[in-house]
């Protein structure tokens, strides 16, 4: 075995222990590591032979990277010289497209499930009256519901969105950003949601040229004064 081929194969394996904390069976996370480093497209033969799987096991990690949205089948292809083509499967070549996916199917999976559970349990604490019990339950509603809006935003908003903010705050130095954070804290939430829909609606133009003052220093100094 060549130094390229172990790297895929370590890489792999540490990816299944990555894939475990964020839900995905370490099997299937493994394979979509493997994916990621060779490009494929690989059949289920070839991953088994590469990762050590069974033909069952193989199979399970392929659909459930399927489920996940992590590897899409592509051209059947032969792996051998004889028997006729089989299915293959490529990765899912765009990071930021896999990432919201992974994150729409935890929130299918996780997050929806609680919200109407925790709906339930208010109403019943509402019903016998324990004034206590119903706060928490309502204070742990609030949370979920913003939390689920949260991670909505990310899996309703397309790749090249995504890459694009998060490249904006690698831009931003972590002083500026924790700066940022903590001025937005002292803005009541009334005035922040109603200043960030106007500039929603804004033309791209006009919101261009509107961050392009923010970014003047002399206009700091004059706000400042």
């Amino acid at each position: 075995m060549n130094e390229s081929e172990q790297i895929r194969r370590d890489f792999a394996a540490s990816w299944g222990l990555v894939g475990a904390a964020w839900g995905v069976a370490p099997s299937t996370a493994a394979v979509q590591g493997y994916l990621l480093l060779h490009g494929g497209p690989l059949t289920e033969a070839e991953l088994r032979e590469a990762l050590g799987l069974s033909h069952k096991a193989a199979f399970t990690a392929l659909a459930e990277c399927e489920s996940w949205g992590l590897v899409e089948q592509t051209a059947p292809r032969r792996s051998g010289a004889r028997g006729p083509a089989g299915r293959a499967w490529v990765p899912v070549g765009d990071h930021w497209e896999w990432f919201r996916r992974v994150a729409a199917a935890r929130k299918e999976r996780e997050t929806d499930p609680v919200l109407p559970l925790l709906d339930e349990c208010l109403h019943r604490a509402e019903a016998a009256g324990d004034s206590e019990l119903r706060e928490r339950v309502a204070g742990l509603l609030a949370f979920t519901h913003q939390f689920d809006r949260g991670v909505g935003a990310v899996t309703r908003t397309d790749s090249a969105s995504l890459a694009r903010l998060f490249g904006v705050l690698a831009r931003i130095s972590d002083t500026d950003l924790e700066r940022l954070l903590s001025t937005l804290a002292d803005v009541p939430e009334e005035e922040l949601a109603g200043a960030l829909a106007n500039l929603a609606r804004l033309r791209p133009s006009l919101a261009r040229r509107l961050l392009g003052l923010a970014g003047r220093p002399g206009l700091t100094r004059i706000l400042s004064a």
